[in-house]
């Protein structure tokens, strides 16, 4: 509840899977938001997000709907975030593919999920692309370059080794919980750094 007694509009979030390998951050990521109170979630995948998810993960989309407040059709730009009227506090690419982070780069909004990051940028929203490709050639660090000085963050996943993870799973939590910390969303996803010989849960 609000300061006024009135009920409290639930934080709406956007995530994206796109084509890189890496399906996991975008799963482990909507896993983590459907298990906290306030927010809302909707998620889109691209065509080659669907291809990634089910060769890494076996995963099809019966399995996202629970986890979602909304799945939306990448090919449908009629849909709520296309347009910037879509109350969003913030939008994760997670995995980015090189090909998506060039659309957004250029404004090229093909699909849901370009022009949905189109919006939040032109909106001045919150928007985070983990990044996932290597080595990088120098069209990838410019397009980088450029997502960033539109307002993006650019946020490559990468393996937190200094918080002695134990298994894969803490490893991509790690880089979810890097995530979270961008968008201000609370979790104890991963331990915290305070320093040598004190990391904190």
């Amino acid at each position: 509840m609000s300061d006024t007694g009135q009920p409290t509009a639930p934080r709406r979030l956007l995530v994206a899977i796109t084509g890189a390998s890496g399906a996991v951050y975008g799963l482990r990521l909507l896993q983590a938001l459907s298990e906290m109170p306030g927010v809302q979630t909707h998620a889109v995948v691209s065509d080659a997000g669907w291809l990634t998810l089910r060769h890494e993960l076996d995963v099809a989309p019966e399995a996202l709907r629970p986890l979602v407040h909304t799945l939306h059709d990448a090919a449908n730009l009629g849909a709520g975030p296309a347009s910037g009227s879509f109350r969003c506090q913030g939008m994760v690419v997670a995995p980015c593919s090189m090909r998506t982070l060039a659309a957004i780069a250029h404004g090229l909004s093909d699909n849901l999920v370009t022009r949905a990051a189109d919006v939040v940028l032109k909106e001045r929203r919150p928007l985070v692309l983990m990044t996932r490709e290597t080595p990088l050639h120098l069209g990838h660090l410019r397009n980088m370059t450029a997502v960033t000085e539109m307002g993006a963050i650019v946020c490559p996943p990468m393996p937190a080794f200094y918080l002695h993870p134990q298994s894969l799973d803490d490893i991509v939590d790690a880089s979810v919980a890097r995530v979270l910390d961008l968008l201000d969303v609370p979790h104890t996803l991963s331990r915290r750094w305070q320093g040598l010989g004190t990391v904190l849960e």
